[in-house]
């Protein structure tokens, strides 16, 4: 199935620019190349602050810096390299943890460090029959969920309350609609917020789902959106930057014109498309330039507040062969306008720590920071 694939990117090349338009908000996007260390395809990125980030992707590959992405280390899993890995949540510079993808049932794993990487402790392995681990998230170092696609009309979902421990919680999901899944678009397609809400975006059936919790997973609600929604399209990644607001984006994997996002104000309830965004390509990642869980990172920094500002937003797309550019945009105002992102093409995944310190990750080990 296409949401199984990996997508061809194209590669180019990049230096450092500012994009033309002007923001409301007076701050214009920098672009810096940095070297990863690695060549491998990266997938997903997690800041843990403007210093510390970590980044994971194909080969069993994770990298990982501790000073803005001056330097960056690359390693391999040990018994992994044939896996990708498809999320990443770094907690510090010593303890992350990895979801894994593969072609087998048991693939599907979560791999943690506490040492920075010199080990790692398998803490889960798949054993059910068409389960796809897509996307993880986490509220505490120590509190997650993990979401795979629906099986026999049944999310398999995963929780850990100890970082050690990971427990089914199917019981307490929502029935899911013929041939609904997710998308393991650079691990977004599930989100966390405060301490106990959450958020997880889906597709594949006939209409794109919001399933959102209130009490840290204990029960479920499911919220209909406008997406488009087939077997290879619908919601593909989903944010929030409080318990109401929050933006979902998506499109149709088969088609570059289909692209779409939604903005909820009420938790997730309702949904309100936004403008079009100006590139092609489903909305494969997207990322609040505020950062995520944002109160809890040691380098906030009270600018990044007021003006609008913690309602901006990037996004990358799925792209293809025929296109060269466009592939990267960003909004000030959660689509309402839209600001294309000039020859930035090929990145996977973004996030940010806080407005100052992004990263994009993408094809060839390449990444990008994004500074506004």
């Amino acid at each position: 199935m296409l949401r199984r694939a990996l997508f061809a990117f194209l590669i180019v090349g990049f230096s450092t620019f500012s994009v033309a338009q002007q923001a409301p908000w007076h701050h214009q996007p920098k672009l810096t190349l940095q070297k990863s260390g690695t060549t491998q395809l990266l997938i997903s990125v997690s800041p843990v602050n403007s210093r510390v980030v970590w980044a994971s992707g194909t080969g069993g590959t994770y990298v990982v810096t501790t000073d803005g992405g001056e330097h960056w280390k690359a390693g391999v899993v040990p018994g992994a390299e044939s896996l990708q890995f498809r999320d990443v949540q770094g907690v510090s510079d010593k303890v992350a943890y990895l979801l894994s993808i593969g072609d087998n049932t048991t693939d599907f794993r979560i791999y943690k460090t506490v040492d920075g990487g010199g080990h790692w402790t398998i803490e889960f392995t798949n054993e059910l029959t068409n389960a796809f681990y897509d996307c993880f998230a986490f509220w505490t170092p120590r509190r997650g969920l993990a979401h795979s696609d629906s099986v026999s009309g049944i999310f398999p979902e995963l929780r850990t309350t100890d970082g050690m421990r990971w427990h089914s919680i199917a019981s307490n999901m929502p029935p899911a609609l013929a041939g609904e899944a997710s998308f393991s678009s650079s691990g977004t397609c599930i989100t966390t917020q405060g301490g106990r809400n959450a958020w997880i975006t889906t597709g594949g059936a006939t209409i794109s789902r919001i399933l959102a919790t209130r009490d840290g997973g204990d029960t479920w609600n499911a919220y209909d959106t406008p997406l488009v929604s087939s077997p290879s399209a619908g919601g593909l990644s989903v944010a929030f930057r409080d318990p109401w607001h929050g933006i979902v984006g998506g499109g149709d994997l088969a088609d570059d014109t289909a692209i779409d996002a939604a903005t909820s104000d009420d938790g997730g309830r309702t949904w309100t498309l936004t403008k079009k965004p100006p590139v092609v390509g489903a909305i494969f990642c997207l990322a609040y330039v505020r950062g995520v869980s944002h109160e809890h990172h040691d380098d906030f920094d009270p600018e990044d507040f007021g003006d609008g500002q913690d309602r901006a937003v990037v996004i990358t797309t799925e792209t293809q062969p025929n296109f060269d550019s466009g592939f990267a945009a960003w909004t000030p105002d959660e689509g309402r306008t839209w600001f294309q992102i000039p020859n930035v093409s090929g990145y996977w995944g973004v996030a940010f720590a806080n407005r100052h310190a992004g990263w994009f990750v993408g094809n060839n080990g390449q990444i990008l920071k994004i500074s506004f």
